[in-house]
């Protein structure tokens, strides 16, 4: 997961997490001994499932997981963290500094404020919401090859059979359930990747089947 070269920096953000993560209440006092089984490990795996050099989308990234883990991980993905939270914000923008990350930018806002509307290879989340509102939330910055990978728990089959109504209003393909790092992890991962039913047509529906939260609020 980690290579030896990237190590020190997931050391680094284990500790950021772990002091001021904590003191700023981004992150349990429960969590801080059991952050690179529970968080870390947990999502550089997501890995596995991004393809080369992709552009990355991590919706809600609170302290930035997936996000930062990610840009640790693959120095060849760029990656966008978008949070609405001010005080998480700040904390990402000097973990991405004192990191060095130079492949991540962070957007203050939702996902709906993002300007790159179908602009990303790759949109993913963790802990979010439930599968409904994720997909209308981040489809809709989903490129036309590109894929939804969010991380989701053990019940994602559950949630899917929930979500069929909005995986056919969006266009969506068949959603394909994830099952990373069981040969190294304790825990494996469980995501989802959504990709488009007809990579042609994306951008050419109805804006209020791609922003019914906006359209909502007319």
């Amino acid at each position: 997961m980690f290579g030896s070269a990237r190590l020190p920096l997931a050391e680094e953000y284990a500790a950021l997490l772990a002091h001021e993560g904590v003191v700023r209440g981004l992150i349990g006092p429960r969590e801080a001994p059991r952050l690179w089984e529970r968080h870390l490990l947990n999502c550089a795996v997501l890995a596995e499932a991004i393809p080369a050099d992709a552009s990355v989308c991590d919706i809600g990234s609170g302290a930035g997981l997936p996000g930062v883990v990610l840009a640790i991980v693959r120095p060849d993905l760029q990656i966008t963290l978008v949070e609405p939270l001010l005080r998480r914000t700040t904390f990402l923008d000097e973990a991405v500094a004192h990191l060095g990350l130079s492949n991540v930018r962070v957007v203050r806002g939702r996902a709906e404020d993002v300007q790159e509307r179908h602009g990303f290879d790759v949109v993913t989340s963790r802990a979010v919401a439930p599968l409904e509102r994720l997909l209308r939330w981040s489809m809709p910055l989903v490129a036309p090859h590109g894929a939804l990978v969010a991380m989701k728990g053990s019940s994602v089959a559950d949630e899917i059979v929930e979500s069929r109504t909005t995986l056919r209003v969006l266009g969506c393909g068949e959603p394909e359930i994830l099952v990373l790092g069981q040969d190294a992890l304790v825990h494996s991962t469980h995501a989802l990747r959504v990709a488009w039913a007809d990579p042609s047509r994306v951008g050419l529906r109805p804006s209020r089947a791609s922003h019914p939260s906006r359209n909502r609020r007319r």
